[in-house]
């Protein structure tokens, strides 16, 4: 019985921890499964264990139970055999887990030991490495902590320090409530607790600042979500039977609406094939004072591009610049292409567009445009949404059919509207399309794997949060807190030397 409980101490518990952490992300919203999930790690990590297999464990408790939707993609939609589906999966979350092995590892060598300074040594650490998985190998910026404060008493400072700061002040709390147990209450210990808690209350009376403002009238935005299954979006025999369903339904909604949205890549071609269709669009939107605003690849001297197009009284171009591996591109294309179908789905041969900001515009309302995996990169829709009114962003997550993975990326697009004070307007195929307003609360959703229009009035703003500023900072504090620990580590190993 001994064995067993040692066997579930070293193994089992760092994976349940781990994979009770997404609890408190979308659809869940049981935030104190997030701080408890990483109390449970902090407690857990100790001098007689391995702090790279504790890491690598806890981590990939929480990729497989937070981002093993992905498997959905694979099997369903790539058509890969189950076992082939699964090992593909499981390289993808337990390859993300070694990050938090690495995470644990540095912080075990260079992290600070004492009651007071480990929790914030912890915290900054674990702030550092969220931060790297928003570039690393193009990125996989998903399963924030920090995400959990959107229904948590944290929301009032994520207009402040975002999803990094808010994800340093759970792990901060979480890692002091750790240190309390593990030092027995030791004063250092209380003293961070008491710390992090007073950052903690003041979360509530932010939430009421207003940091942007209104500007112009109110605009009426409608929503078109068709819900067309992706094994009829690129069958040849749809095509235009898609082209009809898209015009009938739009026809009644340019008179009542300024801005009406369709889906990324809505129609099943590239934009050169669609000329005349286009343009009949546009001069349908012109007559009704209305701007169309919807995703269409686009072809331009040999280049393709995964796109967004402002037409009728509206205008722009949007070549998304940060693409999904496998899904928009193929990396090592010429040894992976045509292996297996997974390597060959449709739209897969993109390139990234150029490094401007996006940029779009809806009669006088400017207008941020993201497609799809850019709503989840908070710098990057940070320094978009800055001159903009509103921002747009537009997805097909059908890729990942009834999985949770939609819904964390609703959540996230909510936490954007937070970070910037600007609305987000988003357009899917199959759902969750959403009218969100500047404190990321929705107006307006559909529901999923139904077609259906949602509509209502937005009121833009303008002005920036001071997160524009902090933005910029947080990592160097990290890092500042995190070298003041290793600083104060290494005086008082000099001081007490083994």
């Amino acid at each position: 019985m001994a064995l067993k409980r040692s066997s579930f101490t070293r193994i089992g518990l760092p994976l349940v921890a781990g994979a009770i952490f997404p609890l408190g992300l979308a659809p869940f919203d049981l935030w104190p499964f997030t701080l408890l999930s990483i109390c449970l790690l902090f407690l857990t990590l100790n001098p007689s264990k391995s702090f790279f297999a504790v890491g690598w464990l806890y981590g990939s408790g929480l990729f497989l139970s937070g981002a093993s939707w992905i498997y959905v993609s694979i099997n369903v939609y790539g058509s890969a055999p189950v076992p082939l589906a699964l090992f593909l999966t499981l390289c993808f979350c337990l390859g993300l887990a070694l990050l938090h092995g690495t995470q644990a590892l540095v912080f075990r060598h260079f992290g600070a030991q004492t009651p007071f300074w480990a929790p914030v040594s912890f915290a900054a650490l674990w702030g550092l490495f969220e931060w790297s998985r928003s570039w690393l190998l193009t990125g996989f910026p998903w399963l924030y902590a920090g995400y959990t404060a959107i229904d948590s008493p944290l929301r009032g400072w994520v207009p402040l320090v975002g999803v990094f700061g808010t994800g340093f002040l759970i792990t901060g709390l979480a890692a002091s409530i750790g240190s309390l147990v593990k030092t027995q209450g030791a004063l250092g210990a209380r003293w961070a607790t008491a710390g992090f808690l007073l950052l903690w209350a003041m979360g509530p009376l932010l939430a009421h600042k207003e940091w942007t403002t209104p500007v112009g009238g109110t605009v009426a935005v409608a929503v078109y979500q068709p819900n067309i299954p992706l094994e009829r979006k690129w069958d040849r025999r749809y095509f235009f039977p898609i082209l009809d369903q898209y015009a009938e339904k739009t026809a009644e909604l340019y008179g009542d609406h300024d801005i009406v949205l369709w889906p990324e890549s809505a129609l099943p071609a590239y934009q050169d094939r669609l000329g005349d269709y286009l343009t009949e669009q546009s001069l349908l939107a012109t007559a009704g004072n209305a701007t169309l605003i919807t995703g269409v690849p686009i072809r331009e001297q040999g280049n393709r591009y995964n796109s967004i197009v402002a037409l009728g009284q509206g205008e722009g171009v949007h070549h998304k610049q940060k693409l999904v591996p496998f899904g928009e591109y193929v990396p090592l294309e010429s040894f992976l292409r045509g292996l297996i179908e997974f390597f060959d789905l449709p739209m897969s041969n993109f390139i990234p567009g150029p490094s401007v900001t996006p940029r779009l515009t809806a009669g006088a309302v400017a207008i941020a445009p993201f497609i799809c995996y850019e709503i989840v990169y908070p710098a990057f829709v940070l320094a978009g949404a800055r001159e903009a009114g509103l921002i747009v962003t537009v997805s097909n997550d059908s890729w990942f059919g009834e999985s949770i993975g939609p819904l964390q990326h609703l959540q996230m697009a909510q936490y954007r509207a937070i970070e910037t004070g600007k609305p987000v307007i988003r357009g899917t195929n199959n759902g969750v399309s959403a009218i969100i307003d500047h404190r990321g609360r929705p107006i307006a959703t559909s529901a999923q794997f139904r077609e259906e229009v949602i509509s209502s009035n937005v009121q833009p703003h303008t002005g920036e949060t001071p997160l524009i500023h902090t933005s910029p900072w947080l990592m160097w504090v990290f890092g500042a807190l995190f070298l003041q620990g290793l600083f104060l580590r290494r005086r008082g190993n000099r001081a007490h030397p083994d």
